[in-house]
């Protein structure tokens, strides 16, 4: 398989994709494009026209949506194991991992992803908002899983894959959280899908100037 991603410092919808793979001993070809050049442009569009990243090719099947890349891989590849095995918690992961997907709107304009970056931001209330649900639904789910492995639901899924990047824009932006989602925190950040996604991430020098947001720490 080859999944086509942007740039790893910035690209939150490509980190999902991608720690999918990662983090489930999946073998796949890192096909990382410069955000916004004519080769990404192209590239992407040998695929699909949707223009975005990621992209996932596998053999004559090509996806273009992140949470449709994690489903066709737990479908494809895990046999259905990327969602918790009961049918109540798959349904509160696939309820969280699509409020990820289509919300938090406020909090992605004004937080982007800079995986390099400490950065101090004004926040609005709307992204303060969008901060406590998050919040509330790390912490709830800590709280249900205590002594499990610190995911979202015990061991990892979609859910985790779709939120991990949240943690990066926590961490970059100094975002407060209770102690609960701080262990969901930490269990991402020690990870071995995101320790390489973030060593790759340190080694680009690239700017992209409209996802430099906030001042230096």
């Amino acid at each position: 398989m080859e999944l086509i991603i942007g740039n790893k410092n910035y690209s939150s919808w490509s980190m999902r994709a991608w720690v999918m793979l990662y983090e489930n001993g999946i073998g796949f070809k890192d096909n990382e494009q410069q955000l916004f050049s004519a080769q990404f442009y192209g590239e992407i569009a040998k695929h699909s026209g949707a223009g975005k990243v990621p992209v996932l090719v596998d053999g004559d099947v090509a996806v273009w949506d992140s949470l449709a890349i994690c489903e066709y891989i737990s479908e494809q590849h895990l046999d259905g194991k990327g969602w918790p095995e009961d049918a109540r918690e798959r349904a509160v992961a696939r309820a969280v991992s699509a409020e990820m997907h289509s919300g938090f709107i406020a909090l992605r304009n004004e937080c982007p992803m800079n995986c390099r970056a400490k950065r101090t931001i004004v926040l609005s209330q709307a992204a303060k908002a969008d901060i406590a649900r998050i919040d509330e639904i790390w912490a709830r789910q800590m709280e249900k899983h205590t002594g499990d492995k610190d995911w979202l639901f015990g061991t990892f899924s979609v859910a985790d894959a779709m939120y991990i990047p949240v943690v990066m824009r926590f961490v970059t932006y100094g975002i407060e959280v209770s102690e609960q989602s701080m262990r969901y925190i930490n269990r991402v950040l020690a990870s071995s899908s995101v320790v390489a996604w973030l060593a790759a991430a340190a080694e680009d020098n690239t700017i992209i100037p409209e996802d430099e947001a906030g001042e230096e720490a």
